[in-house]
């Protein structure tokens, strides 16, 4: 079974857990309908298969149109390619509406939008700024980044010929970070954007009756007056690995399925950290299924999850502790491998995750060295120092009786100890002690 395959049954299985049924979606009807779907997400397969689902639906109900309405940061290549690859292979016409006012596509929404049947963007909207960037978020070395541009510039070029948008501002928005607001994008000769629409309604109407030019060259007249609009949600199984995919809720389920196990394992049979641990890492695990995650930081994590843990029996001097949390950062910082910053777990999340764990160990490591250093209250060693009194007199090489921890117990004596006087248990042998004066 590959990683799609695997993170599909397991958000399956989620999913039926969480609810033991999937959500019901709107059924099709007689008549003209237009599909309208919602995507405000990172790209990622789940938001691909989502809107990959959607349009299946749409070509297999006739419907006239496909609206998504994106708002976006960014996502994943690959699944931007996927969705892309569908969309110009679909029957049914698809347009991307940037919505509403205040919203942006950027990076790989901007790559959506200009490979779509219809472009249109709502007033107040803009797209572009698809430079590829490193993990970190900062710009390439100059060799990788004219190659990663390179790359994506003439994916940008040829979905921009191909729809007769302006091929220059599509290569721009990739070599150099530009972006456009709505009247940039309309205005622009040619444009890059065909309508400005206040909404879905307001796009629909503008729409009805213009001819739209297919990706393979064919021609398509648009009829979506009165059409109904039948709008498509995610499952609940797409919205819990949605959720789940993003990188900070990935690190968090990450986090505390290390730390409850951590707990566990110090004091076993708790129970109830074992089971939420596993719980979480088991999520945590799905989302790594659709998150480009870079191995070495999930390996770094646990190393120092284990330093904090050897803590309790090394005597390091918080040399460990050190080296575990600098584990746990460094680990942190490179667990999500994405040229998007967006797709990068963020420092200011990081840090107060971490000093709560090194909190939680340190407390835990008090706790264990206080226990430690408690005295024992059965068996042979409870004896040892505990007080009493003399029952008779005790010379040295003879034996005597004294009272101790509620009992009557034959004593020897290294000291002369006279008849009711304080003494001390120093040891134990079978039945008889060995006492001083105390």
């Amino acid at each position: 079974m590959n990683a799609r395959s695997a993170w599909k049954v397991a958000g399956l299985v989620a999913a039926l857990v969480t609810s033991g049924v999937l959500d019901a979606q709107p059924r099709e009807t007689a008549g003209p309908s237009v599909y309208s779907a919602d995507v405000d997400s990172i790209i990622h397969p789940v938001s691909a298969e989502y809107m990959i689902e959607t349009m299946d639906r749409a070509d297999h109900a006739g419907a006239v149109l496909v609206v998504f309405t994106l708002r976006t940061p960014g996502g994943l290549v690959d699944s931007t390619r996927d969705i892309i690859t569908h969309m110009l292979a679909a029957r049914t016409p698809v347009a991307i509406f940037i919505g509403p006012s205040g919203a942006r596509a950027a990076s790989a929404g901007f790559l959506l939008t200009i490979a779509a049947d219809v472009a249109a963007m709502a007033p107040g909207t803009h797209i572009g700024a698809a430079h590829p960037v490193s993990g970190t978020g900062e710009k390439m070395d100059e060799t990788m980044a004219k190659k990663a541009a390179e790359d994506v510039a003439a994916y940008a070029r040829t979905l921009a010929s191909r729809r007769h948008r302006n091929v220059k501002l599509a290569e721009e928005a990739v070599n150099n970070s530009r972006a456009f607001t709505d009247e940039e994008a309309r205005n622009a000769s040619p444009p890059l954007v065909d309508l400005v629409a206040s909404d879905i309604p307001d796009l629909l109407h503008m729409l009805d009756g213009r001819t739209v030019t297919r990706f393979d060259g064919t021609t398509v007249v648009l009829k979506t007056a009165g059409a109904r609009v039948i709008p498509i949600a995610m499952t609940l199984r797409q919205r819990i690995l949605s959720s789940i995919a993003h990188p900070n809720v990935a690190y968090l389920l990450l986090s505390l399925g290390t730390l409850g196990l951590t707990i566990e394992l110090w004091s076993p049979g708790a129970v109830l950290p074992g089971v939420v641990g596993g719980l979480c890492l088991l999520l945590a695990f799905f989302a790594f299924q659709i998150l480009p995650v870079n191995f070495a930081g999930v390996l770094l994590i646990l190393f120092g999850m284990v330093l904090l843990v050897l803590e309790l029996k090394v005597a390091s001097y918080g040399l460990l502790t050190v080296g575990g949390l600098a584990s746990l950062v460094f680990g942190s910082m490179i667990l999500v491998d994405s040229p998007l910053p967006e797709l990068q777990v963020s420092l200011r999340f990081v840090l107060p995750i971490v000093l709560a764990f090194a909190a939680i160990s340190a407390f835990l490591v008090r706790l264990a060295v206080a226990s430690q250093r408690l005295r024992p209250v059965t068996g042979v060693a409870a004896m040892i120092g505990e007080p009493g009194h003399a029952l008779t007199a005790i010379e040295p090489g003879r034996g005597g009786r004294v009272m101790t921890h509620g009992e009557i117990w034959t004593a020897i004596a290294s000291e002369p100890i006279a008849e009711g006087a304080r003494i001390r248990v120093t040891g134990v042998d079978g039945l008889t002690l060995t006492v001083r004066n105390a």
